[in-house]
């Protein structure tokens, strides 16, 4: 049995990413599978990296996601930490299904929590 959530995606309140994935909620975020947690931005409107979490794979955009899904898998089967997986993300104006599918299967495949935190708007 797959588990509830499987994926988080962290980003800020009210950034380009979080209006657009609102306008046109993708399926898994309206199905549960996958959860936002909006997190406070400094200054400059970005997120840090993250403080907890094993950072297993850094993207510099969502697109790298659906590119090649076996590198997200492999990153997150070699994650060896106690900690959840973390995929940075640089930089999104749009988070889509098919990017947060590629995720979400790496995270089914291992039965872990997965944490994709964007840093910062393209």
């Amino acid at each position: 049995m797959a588990k509830e959530v499987g994926l988080i995606v962290e980003l800020t309140r009210d950034s380009a990413v979080d209006r657009n994935v609102r306008a046109d909620l993708p399926p898994s975020i309206k199905s549960g599978r996958v959860a936002l947690d909006h997190i406070e931005a400094d200054d400059l409107g970005r997120l840090s990296p993250p403080p907890a979490g094993e950072v297993v794979l850094t993207v510099l955009s969502p697109e790298a996601l659906r590119r090649d899904p076996q590198v997200i898998r492999d990153a997150i089967d070699q994650a060896d930490s106690d900690q959840p997986p973390v995929i940075v993300v640089e930089a999104a104006e749009y988070l889509r299904e098919d990017e947060i599918a590629a995720v979400l299967d790496a995270a089914d495949r291992a039965d872990r929590t997965v944490i994709l935190r964007i840093l910062t708007d393209a």
